[in-house]
């Protein structure tokens, strides 16, 4: 097997699971309303989204690991991280 051939493999597969990542953030961030944001004490609900839907805009046209998508990555870690349990964690029926 070529080198360069596991390489766009390798690169295939990074740049699809950074694309569902990104795409399962915005599609989370759209779930939780913006009163929920508000309560929690984050981001607005319209900036989390664009910050997302602008990250998600970018893995499909660029490349996976320019310093932009980088940025727009780790947003996506964040939001699943700190945001996301924070919003669960109000809207969670008792």
């Amino acid at each position: 097997m070529n080198v360069f051939q596991v390489e766009g493999t390798v690169m295939l597969v990074v740049f699809f699971v950074l694309l569902a990542v990104k795409i399962f953030a915005l599609g989370s961030s759209l779930l939780f309303s913006g009163e929920a944001y508000k309560a929690a004490d984050k981001l607005t609900k319209p900036a989390w989204c664009i910050i997302l839907g602008l990250g998600v805009v970018l893995q499909l046209i660029g490349s996976p690991i320019g310093i932009l998508s980088i940025a727009f990555t780790i947003a996506a870690f964040v939001y699943l991280a700190d945001v996301r349990p924070a919003l669960a964690g109000l809207t969670r029926r008792r």
